[in-house]
C-alpha cells in the first residue's frame, strides 16, 4: 500500500478545443500534474517531474522557442516541483525513481533536479527520440536537450521488467510492468499520445488509483468518452490507437467507478494550497 500526493509543477495555457471536441476555444489553464509517492520499501518515487527551469533553458533558442509559443508556460518562482518537494521537508536526493510516463517537455522538464533517482521509462520512447535529429523530435513536442548523457544513463527500460497479465476491467489493456516484482506498481502501457505513453497503476489506503497521464486531458473526457480533435492526436501521435485507448479507459470508468483515474493535466485534480494529500 502506497502514500501519494499531488502537486501542480507549472501549467501552459491552451484552447479547450484542442483537448476536447466541442470545448471552447477561449485558452484555459491546463496543470502540469506530478504525483509524489511514497513507497513503504522502495522510497520516494515521482510519476513525472513537471516543468522547471531546465524546460526553459531547452526552449530559449529558436526553433525550440516555438514549443513555448505554441502552448504558453506558466511557472512562478518556487513553483518547480524540486522547490515545493523541499517546502515538504523532502530533497531532491530523497527521491529514489522517476517513473517517466512519457518524453514530452511538460512531463520530465524536472528530471535534472533529481540526479540521484533512477529514472524508469520506456524503451520505446528513448529509441524513438535517438532515431530522431533535434527537429523531427520538436516536432512531437520533445526537447532532446532535457535527456543529456548523465540522464540518459539513469535510464531503465520498463520493457525489461516482468510482464504481468491484467485482469477484469483492466484486461482490456493487455499487460502491465511490475517495476519493483512485487505488484505494488504497475505500468500500462496506454498508446496513442506519444511513442511509449504509459500510465502507472498502484493501491493506496482507499483502493486503486491509476495515473493515466495524457491518455485524456480530462477526467471529463473519460467520463464521457469525448475525444480531442484528430488533427490533433494525429500531430502529436496516432489517433486511431489514441482513441482506442480512451474508450478502454472510458468502460474502466462504467465498469469499476471506485478505480480513480488521474489524468495528468485535469483541472479537476488541480491541488488546492500546498498540494492534495492522499494517504
Amino acid at each position: 500500500m502506497l502514500e501519494w500526493r499531488l502537486y501542480e509543477a507549472g501549467h501552459c495555457m491552451h484552447p479547450e478545443l484542442a483537448t476536447l471536441q466541442g470545448g471552447r476555444l477561449a485558452p484555459c489553464a491546463f496543470p502540469a500534474l506530478v504525483a509524489a509517492l511514497r513507497h513503504p520499501v522502495h522510497g520516494r518515487i515521482l510519476f513525472d517531474t513537471g516543468y522547471a527551469h531546465a524546460f526553459f533553458a531547452a526552449t530559449a533558442r529558436f526553433p525550440e522557442r516555438l514549443y513555448r509559443w505554441a502552448t504558453p508556460v506558466r511557472l512562478q518562482e518556487g513553483e518547480s516541483l524540486v522547490a515545493q518537494l523541499a517546502r515538504d521537508g523532502i530533497a531532491a536526493g530523497d527521491i529514489a525513481w522517476v517513473v517517466v510516463s512519457h518524453l514530452h517537455g511538460d512531463h520530465v522538464g524536472g528530471l535534472a533536479d533529481f540526479p540521484l533517482a533512477r529514472i524508469a521509462c520506456a524503451r520505446e520512447a528513448v529509441d524513438w527520440m535517438r532515431a530522431r535529429g533535434r527537429i523531427g523530435a520538436l516536432r512531437k513536442g520533445v526537447l532532446p536537450a532535457l535527456f543529456d548523457s548523465a540522464t540518459q544513463a539513469r535510464m531503465e527500460a520498463f520493457e525489461d521488467r516482468r510482464t504481468v497479465a491484467l485482469e477484469g476491467p483492466f484486461a482490456r489493456f493487455g499487460v502491465a510492468r511490475d517495476l519493483f516484482d512485487d505488484g505494488s506498481l504497475l505500468a500500462i502501457p496506454l498508446p496513442g499520445h506519444a511513442p511509449g505513453h504509459y500510465g502507472l497503476l498502484f493501491r493506496d489506503a482507499d483502493g486503486l488509483v491509476f495515473l493515466v497521464a495524457d491518455a485524456s486531458w480530462s477526467s471529463h473526457a473519460i467520463r464521457a468518452g469525448i475525444p480531442p480533435p484528430a488533427a490533433v492526436t494525429g500531430w502529436l501521435g496516432d489517433t486511431d490507437a489514441y482513441r482506442t485507448t480512451l474508450a478502454h479507459l472510458h468502460a474502466l470508468h462504467r465498469e469499476a467507478p471506485h478505480v480513480r483515474l488521474v489524468p495528468a493535466h485535469c483541472r479537476e485534480w488541480r491541488p488546492a494550497g500546498e498540494g492534495l494529500a492522499h494517504a
